[in-house]
């Protein structure tokens, strides 16, 4: 695997593990947490929830879904 696509999993496995930690964050809680864009930081928002890992309850606002994760380290 690409250095480039590996940091990207991790950043997105990241993502994820901060907002199941948190409950419910917003885009701008993403954006000042990991100090990326807003635009990278919806492309791994996307992924998240195209693989039904987060949802929008609201706009701007991200929760983790039901889903069962098995997280490797």
């Amino acid at each position: 695997m690409k250095p480039t696509t590996d940091r990207m999993l991790n950043r997105i496995k990241d993502v994820y593990m901060f907002i199941l930690d948190k409950g419910e964050v917003t885009t701008q809680d993403l954006v000042e947490e990991f100090n990326i864009t807003p635009r990278t930081i919806q492309r791994d928002l996307n992924v998240l929830a195209f693989n039904d890992l987060v949802v929008s309850p609201s706009r701007g606002k991200w929760t983790t879904t039901k889903k069962k994760v098995k997280l490797s380290s």
